[in-house]
C-alpha cells in the first residue's frame, strides 16, 4: 500500500488511475502532473519511488482538491443566489441553469 495525500493505493494500481481518482484531477491534469515528475504513463503505484512519492504529495497538496473543491463550488452557488444573480435563482429554484429547456423535462 502507498499513501499519497492520506489515501491508500494498491501497488498494482496505475498511478494515472490513482491521480485521477481525486475529485478534481481529470486525464489532463494527471498526464500533466505525470509528466512533470517524469512517470511513465503505464507505471504502477508500487513502481515509484519514495522521493517521487513525497513530491507528488507535496505538489497536489498545493492545489485545490477534494472538499476544498466542492466548498468553492457551493461558495460560488451560494454567491449567486444571495446576488439574486438569474443563475443564482435558478440555482435556488431547482431549475435547469445553463439554457435547458424545462418542458421536456
Amino acid at each position: 500500500m502507498v499513501f499519497i495525500l492520506g489515501v491508500s493505493f494498491a501497488e498494482r494500481n496505475l498511478v494515472k488511475k490513482s491521480l485521477e481518482s481525486f475529485y478534481g484531477l481529470g486525464n489532463q491534469a494527471s498526464a500533466r502532473i505525470m509528466a512533470k515528475h517524469y512517470i511513465h504513463p503505464t507505471a504502477t503505484v508500487g513502481s515509484l519511488s519514495q522521493k517521487t512519492v513525497t513530491s507528488l504529495t507535496a505538489e497536489l497538496s498545493t492545489m485545490p482538491l477534494e472538499t476544498e473543491l466542492k466548498r468553492r463550488l457551493q461558495d460560488n452557488i451560494e454567491r449567486m443566489r444571495t446576488m439574486g444573480s438569474y443563475r443564482g435563482r435558478r440555482h435556488a429554484m431547482g431549475l435547469p441553469v445553463r439554457g435547458q429547456n424545462t418542458k421536456s423535462q
